[in-house]
């Protein structure tokens, strides 16, 4: 039973410790039932119930009275079978379709049966009235609005009527069935409600203090704090306030404002209004429409309408397994009702602008190739040859290639290492803030054009976006931010997650900066510099806010493979990038896109508009307890454990010292403080399990293990780890067959160590070893990443090169030219720049084939791409440049003429793939006349050329 005084947060959320309760009376009361319990208990939980379904229509706080009243009749039978009716519509959801069931929460199960054959399926929403009210007006406002239902609606709702603006930011936080709010003029703000059980959740409403607004204000001020909770929710306003006495942010903040209550029949209909427009597809009705047509087909596409299908004699099983309405929806016309992605006028453009909308962004666009084209899009529209891109080193491939089609000059980032689990977390704020103050100081601050980080990474790092952004503009005001959001669609449908998002950042900052507070703010904050300190807050007289997010819709929410968009907040937009934008999307945009993949996208932000809360919760409570299940399974947490945030994130990166999102002590008492306050986050539906003491590596466990033996897919690993993930489609019952299958294997693993002869056990344990032992960076990232500790021709040579750093050195990264006033700024054909890209793929990968210059094992480039130098110059004194291949040094050439680049490369693959290339390590010794171990060879040329 749930303690009222603990104060610890044994649930993640209200709605599951709502659920919880409901079950811990079912079982009670059928105790109760057969002698066996005590009334005291289910007094204590119906007490606990009246609490939490005073912000819930159904069953709601009138259900439990009667099941009280029955408690104190002692009708136990009736409060029974009642109870397990209310307990089996609330799991099943079906009562959000029934009529029978929302007028009476105890209708007869015969009655819902008989129903069903007469009543349509309707969809079904909570409307929440903040009024001060007696409970007779209450009522009668119920009954008022039960009678202006029409039996042609499309949909159905209930009131749930609260006292107070606490109360009602606590039913928006809890109950995610709320679409709409009715507010009233006038409303007080304290509740006495949201104490004892619920206290552990809303901590978050306790944090705002608004007793200073006044009582006449709290109507407007809880518009604007809803903005925040749930932006997705329809807002109306009743008050008696003169037009001309609003104010501008009252009339925008509210849909609609009504002047008197007595009307409700207006107020029904605004509601239905509001809900249909929410619920309209208009691209993906359209093609329903269209597929419903005769058509004779005189165009392109024989497979339209369905025609070389079902008419052929060999491929009707093709028709069979996807069915005919995918053939009939399937055509290359624009035109009939439909509409063209590259130039929309009609549905699509309509449908843009509804997920703009639900996305909070001031543009969408759709595209049906992947995030990995929406990321070159953006690039190649806003970055011009020569511009500096500040991007990740760890980003996606794509952003590379972004890179090569600009012309643009990369200044990596480098994110901070976790060796022990073969990883990168994320790039540090002081990072980027050092590497742009070098580049104010080398005068090159000007032709900076973008910041490019991934939020969040695939292990689920996430940034704090607003701090990030406010510190970048701080120092250049007018840069660009593209978030590679392709992980991270579904985090602007959660109130702790969206603050991290780029579009709800992007427009709180616009507001933010345009306030005469953060004016006063700002001037206060320049006065207390000390001198030569560099602000870290922007000068509103200056600063754009220019932000990007590309997501990919369908790894995270419902739509085909492939559908992906690009959400813009650019106050420069018409301005500076629209043009250009076109012109690139055009560019990597087929003109025969895919029909289906925009529908799908159409349908999933109409499903996230409606249920996106509920289901993002759900699917962060799923994550979270697969966390928590494996960390207290004793036969679980012998052979596994889970990566944590301590793990994840380095300490001096959480302000708030969480290191668990789950305490046995505590439970879930500090995630929202987490999110709030560190510099970065772990999302909390992506599930690192580390593998290191079993003894199998992550791709074995992956594909052995997971795949082959239980059909369980997962799509990343590391050397000692594997990743899960939980999304709006995990449902509990994939949570438990996935703790069964790790049972299982936990039982396969004993069963393995059991039978191991000596030999077997010497193996396994070097096995253990290697996964255990941490990978160290490789020696050319040290060199780059700890200046502080080089020997001086290092730092000296560092401090020659014209941005004060070298490029990064390490897989992935993409070797372009010298970024100097004296580099040469020739233009370089795609052809040769995908041709240094190809050299630095990472290892692992099929070689090419030797050629001069090449020695057995050598991972150097062919001759002709080996570095030279510069002739001109004389030996010793050339300064630190990029070379011909694109890589720095301070001295350009080794023993035999070849790079020092790939000396050290030659030192990273031999640490990583030590079995791999032993043989031919020793092959390769003889022919350069040196000896000892490649990390030794590799310490001895950097001795000697003054590294």
């Amino acid at each position: 039973m749930p303690d009222s005084s603990s104060t610890t947060r044994s649930h993640f959320n209200a709605a599951r410790l709502r659920s919880h309760t409901w079950d811990q009376l079912k079982l009670a009361a059928s105790a109760l039932h057969e002698g066996r319990g005590e009334p005291s208990e289910v007094e204590a939980l119906l007490k606990d119930l009246q609490t939490i379904e005073l912000y819930w229509a159904y069953p709601g706080k009138d259900t439990v009275k009667r099941l009280q009243q029955m408690l104190k009749g002692r009708e136990y039978h009736a409060l029974t079978q009642n109870t397990n009716h209310v307990v089996r519509n609330l799991s099943s959801g079906a009562f959000r379709s029934d009529p029978v069931a929302l007028a009476d929460p105890f209708a007869p199960p015969h009655v819902l049966l008989e129903s069903e054959t007469e009543v349509s399926h309707l969809n079904y929403f909570e409307t929440l009235f903040v009024d001060e009210l007696s409970d007779s007006e209450e009522q009668a406002l119920k009954q008022k609005l039960h009678s202006c239902r029409d039996r042609s609606d499309a949909f159905i709702y209930l009131p749930v009527v609260v006292r107070t603006v606490q109360d009602a930011l606590v039913a928006l936080l809890f109950n995610h069935n709320i679409q709409a709010v009715v507010v009233r003029y006038g409303v007080p703000y304290k509740s006495t409600h949201h104490k004892g059980i619920l206290q552990e959740f809303t901590r978050a409403i306790d944090d705002l203090d608004l007793s200073d607004r006044g009582q006449a204000n709290m109507g407007p001020v809880l518009a604007r704090i809803m903005r925040w909770f749930r932006p997705e929710v329809d807002r109306y306003y009743v008050t008696d306030t003169p037009v001309t006495d609003l104010k501008d942010s009252t009339l925008k903040n509210f849909r609609r404002i009504f002047y008197r209550t007595e009307d409700l029949n207006e107020l029904h209909m605004t509601i239905m209004r509001g809900i249909q427009e929410k619920y309209d597809t208009p691209f993906f009705t359209a093609l329903k429409e269209y597929s419903k047509r005769p058509m004779g087909v005189f165009h392109a596409m024989p497979i339209s309408r369905g025609n070389s299908v079902f008419k052929s004699r060999w491929i009707q099983d093709f028709g069979e397994f996807y069915g005919r309405n995918l053939f009939l929806a399937e055509t290359s016309a624009t035109t009939g009702g439909l509409d063209s992605l590259l130039q929309p006028t009609g549905p699509l453009k309509k449908a843009q602008e509804l997920a703009s909308r639900a996305f909070g962004s001031q543009h969408t666009f759709f595209a049906t190739n992947g995030t990995s084209t929406t990321n070159k899009i953006v690039v190649q529209a806003l970055v011009e040859p020569g511009d500096i891109v500040l991007i990740d080193r760890d980003c996606h491939k794509s952003h590379h290639y972004g890179m090569v089609l600009s012309g643009a000059y990369p200044v990596y980032l480098h994110s901070y290492p976790l060796p022990k689990y073969s990883m990168y977390g994320a790039v540090p704020l002081e990072h980027i803030r050092e590497q742009m103050l070098r580049l104010k100081k080398a005068n090159k601050l000007d032709r900076v054009k973008m910041l490019l980080l991934t939020n969040s990474t695939f292990d689920g790092v996430v940034y704090n976006v607003e701090r990030v952004m406010e510190q970048v503009l701080a120092i250049k005001p007018d840069i660009v931010f593209l978030w590679d959001e392709a992980w991270w669609a579904f985090a602007g449908f959660s109130y702790i997650l969206r603050q991290r998002t780029a579009m709800h950042v992007a427009a709180k900052l616009a507001r933010k900066y345009k306030t005469e507070e953060y004016k006063a703010e700002y001037a206060a904050h320049i006065k207390s510099l000390k001198k030569g300190e560099e602000p870290r807050l922007p000068d509103p007289a200056k600063v754009r806010i220019r932000t990007y997010a590309t997501q990919s819709t369908h790894k995270t929410l419902t739509s085909f493979r492939q559908g992906s968009m690009i959400h813009i907040w650019d106050e420069d937009f018409k301005r500076k990038s629209e043009a250009a934008f076109h012109e690139a999307y055009m560019t990597h945009t087929s003109t025969s896109a895919n029909y289906q993949i925009l529908a799908s996208m159409d349908v999933g932000r109409r499903q996230v508009e409606f249920e996106g809360y509920e289901l993002v919760e759900k699917a962060m409570e799923l994550g979270l307890l697969l966390r928590r299940t494996i960390r207290e399974n004793e036969r679980l947490k012998k052979w596994f454990d889970i990566i944590t945030i301590a793990d994840l994130i380095p300490a001096e990166h959480r302000q708030s010292g969480l290191e668990h999102y789950y305490r046995k002590d505590k439970g879930w008492n500090d995630i929202e403080k987490a999110w709030a306050e560190d510099e970065f986050a772990v999302d909390p539906t992506k599930i690192n399990l580390y593998t290191g003491k079993t003894g199998i590596d992550g791709d074995t466990f992956k594909n052995v293990y997971l795949m082959d033996k239980h059909a369980i897919q997962i799509n990343k690993t590391s050397r000692n780890s594997v990743l899960f993930m939980t999304n709006i489609g995990t449902t509990r019952g994939s949570l438990a067959y996935l703790t069964k299958v790790l049972l299982q294997i936990a039982d396969e693993l004993e069963e393995r160590n059991a039978g191991m002869e000596r030999e077997d056990k010497l193996m396994h344990i070097d096995k253990l070893r290697d996964l255990k032992r941490p990978r160290e960076v490789s020696a050319a990232a040290r060199f780059l990443q700890l200046p502080h500790q080089l020997p001086g021709p290092a730092r000296r040579a560092r401090r020659r090169h014209p941005l004060g750093l070298l490029p990064r050195v390490q897989r992935g990264a993409l070797p372009l030219r010298q970024i100097g006033t004296r580099a040469r700024r020739t233009p370089q054909r795609p052809a040769a720049r995908l041709r240094i890209l190809r050299h630095s793929l990472p290892a692992g990968l099929p070689r090419a084939r030797a050629r001069p210059g090449h020695q057995q094992g050598d991972h150097r480039l062919p001759h002709r791409h080996r570095c030279q130098g510069d002739p001109r110059l004389p030996p010793r004194t050339r300064p630190a440049r990029l070379h011909r291949c694109g890589h720095g040094a301070a001295e350009d050439r080794d023993g035999d003429g070849g790079c020092v680049y790939y000396r050290k490369r030659r030192m990273e693959v031999a640490h990583l793939r030590r079995s791999d290339h032993e043989q031919e390590d020793q092959e390769a010794r003889p022919a350069q006349g040196q000896g000892g171990t490649c990390e030794e060879e590799t310490r001895q040329t950097l001795s000697r050329k003054g590294c």
